[in-house]
């Protein structure tokens, strides 16, 4: 077993590559409609605003000099609404909401309105990080938005929206070439691949999206129980074709992610963070 040190940092120009890359991965296919790279600009332009996580290796024994692994922070969505990387988000995210029964009509309403003031919260880290790390980033959100306050800094939040992602199973029958179809078999993992044949001669792959929901980000779901509103969205951008089956490095199935938001109310916000600490460890 490895035993490896996670260092928390703040946001530094160094990591502007670095959290451009995970800011790529949390909006997944629809990276593509986004400014990735003003909006880690402006991530880094806030030093005393949310942290990265590092860890050093045999090049760069100093881990503040190497790539996150791991990034949380908050942008005033308001407070940013003149840069282009923002009004375009803001616009995405107001769209987006129509397909959350909870917040269709909620969020682009907080979103347009001159008295409310939304932070959206950004965080993503690799898929092999460990929860553990999540929980010491919110607390330290927490008391860099006291101090900022303290400061009279633009952060008297009314609302909190997280931006996430989820996925479902994508059981996968992919085409022999032959006719064939290879598909899993539930009733015995050791037998071999069975092949269901089809009328015509084909490579083609076809799908099968399960039902159940998973949670890339587990803390989403002790977030859930203090949100005003909450759920998935589909993708504008259509993933590349066999991506689901690409994704199979961490799945024995291959996954279709799902945009995911969490709109929570500032003075739930702190609770929030504290059910996460007890859930997570921290």
């Amino acid at each position: 077993m490895l035993d490896i040190e996670f260092e928390w940092f703040d946001p530094q120009e160094v990591d502007f590559h670095g959290i451009k890359t995970l800011l790529k991965q949390l909006f997944d296919a629809d990276h593509e409609l986004m400014d990735c790279s003003g909006l880690s600009d402006l991530v880094i332009s806030q030093p005393k605003l949310g942290s990265t996580v590092k860890v050093s290796d045999e090049v760069n024994t100093d881990a503040k000099n190497n790539d996150p692994f791991a990034f949380l922070t908050v942008l005033n969505l308001h407070a940013h609404l003149s840069k282009p990387p923002v009004q375009s988000l803001t616009s995405y995210l107001s769209s987006v909401a129509s397909q959350i029964p909870s917040l269709a009509s909620t969020l682009p309403s907080i979103l347009s309105s001159n008295d409310a003031q939304v932070g959206l919260v950004l965080t993503e880290r690799f898929i092999n990080m460990p929860a553990e790390i999540v929980p010491p980033m919110y607390t330290m959100l927490l008391e860099e938005i006291q101090w900022a306050l303290d400061e009279n800094e633009p952060y008297k939040f009314t609302h909190y929206l997280v931006l996430s992602k989820t996925y479902t199973e994508v059981i996968s029958k992919l085409g022999d070439g032959e006719g064939g179809t290879i598909v899993h078999e539930d009733d015995d993992d050791d037998a071999p691949k069975k092949k269901k044949q089809k009328g015509k001669k084909g490579g083609a792959a076809t799908t099968e999206v399960t039902g159940e929901t998973f949670y890339f980000h587990p803390e989403d779901e002790v977030l859930h129980r203090f949100a005003a509103g909450y759920g998935d969205f589909a993708y504008r951008k259509e993933a590349a074709e066999g991506a689901s089956d690409a994704k199979r490095a961490f799945y024995e199935a291959g996954v279709k992610p799902m945009g995911h938001m969490i709109l929570l109310e500032a003075g739930k916000f702190q609770e929030a963070v504290e059910a996460v600490k007890t859930y997570l460890g921290g």
